[in-house]
């Protein structure tokens, strides 16, 4: 079985597709389950993702098992001969090892005879996002469901090969983006006293936002502020700008530290913009909930682990990173862990990153033991 697998996620390897762009690939998820079947499956939940649900009787609990569909806008570097085949997209956060675990799990299902309870596979689009959770969870479809818990991993480089990474609270930050576009007036640069140019508002803006970061992770009140994009003017030494726009991403430990620091940067928005007479627009997107875990369904995975006699590391603060398996934290006993995918392994979304193959069958194995222990 395990080559049956290893062969399906290089297949999803070499044909990556983008948030919400998942099309293909969820059609070659399909067609690996249907040799499968399961009691019910649904489609284009969310987008493009898909519900493959495999029912014991009309009681019990309901245990969703979730993976990621997309893939990142990142040219791969590596040699070997299973590489991406769309120039400029590739799977360089192991989403491709994730979908082959979890579909991985559907032969296995088939063989169980469970008294009740039910098994959700959910092979969710629109990840690296942050949209793609959100947007299943107002899917028509998906709300007929009722789940009990819900359980994810994430492979993890730079820990090392099948340790078992569990957090508590939770798996990994609260985290938005945001923009601020800035009007003022064009004018000569000869004479910009005639003119309202947002570079000085710009500049403060930065200095007064790094005020606001406490970068220490073992810091309560943990929040991180990083600049990613400016734009003021053009190359024309004649013209003080009369426009600006500054990009940043946050991120704080908890939903609570997230509105705070929310209102501090409206706020200094709206102080310094009208310091210096300018208008402003400030927009927020690309919200990723904390991914908070249950403590009953940590508990579960710990005992899975243990029962599989893997090392378990006990990690002192959540992952800086975001994930939106936080919008389905929010609504059910939930638990992610990580999956430690060795310690020479490279970085995740670093262009020669590839998922090892050693760690299917260590990912299906804690998901069956997990399903194991609810459904038994």
């Amino acid at each position: 079985m395990k080559t049956k697998i290893q062969t399906l996620r290089r297949t999803l390897h070499q044909f990556p597709e983008l948030s919400g762009q998942e099309q293909q690939t969820a059609a070659r998820i399909k067609e690996y389950l249907s040799a499968y079947p399961p009691t019910r499956m649904i489609s284009g939940l969310g987008g493009h993702g898909i519900a493959a649900i495999y029912e014991f009787g009309n009681s019990g609990l309901t245990v969703m098992i979730r993976c990621e569909l997309d893939a990142l806008p990142i040219q791969e570097q590596n040699a070997f001969d299973y590489c991406s085949q769309h120039m400029g997209v590739s799977h360089k956060c192991g989403h491709d090892g994730h979908m082959a675990m979890v579909a991985g799990l559907a032969p296995w299902i088939q063989e169980q005879d469970f008294d009740h309870g039910r098994i959700l596979l959910l092979f969710q689009p629109a990840e690296e996002t942050g949209q793609g959770a959100a947007e299943v969870l107002v899917d028509d479809q998906w709300c007929e469901l009722e789940i009990d818990y819900a359980f994810a991993l994430h492979n993890i480089p730079g820990e090392a090969l099948h340790t078992i990474l569990l957090m508590e609270p939770g798996f990994s930050a609260e985290v938005q983006s945001f923009s601020i576009k800035l009007v003022g007036k064009t004018a000569h640069a000869s004479e910009p006293e005639n003119g309202r140019n947002p570079a000085f508002t710009i500049a403060e803006m930065v200095q007064t936002f790094e005020h606001l970061s406490q970068p220490a992770t073992d810091h309560p009140a943990f929040r991180l502020l990083t600049p990613v994009h400016l734009n003021l003017g053009d190359r024309s030494y004649g013209i003080s700008p009369g426009a600006g726009e500054l990009h940043y991403t946050v991120r704080t430990w908890s939903q609570d530290g997230m509105n705070a620091l929310v209102q501090e940067i409206e706020t200094i928005t709206e102080q310094l913009c009208a310091k210096r007479e300018l208008s402003y627009q400030l927009d927020w997107f690309e919200h990723f909930p904390a991914s908070a875990n249950d403590k009953g369904a940590n508990e579960i995975v710990r005992s899975a682990a243990q029962g599989l006699g893997l090392e378990v590391k006990v990690m002192p603060h959540p992952f800086k990173f975001g994930e939106d398996f936080g919008w389905f934290s929010r609504e059910y006993p939930a638990a992610m862990f990580g999956l430690g995918a060795g310690l020479d392994t490279p970085a995740l979304h670093h262009a020669d990153y590839d998922f090892p193959d050693d760690l299917l069958p260590t990912g299906m194995a804690m998901f069956r033991a997990v399903i194991r222990q609810i459904l038994a």
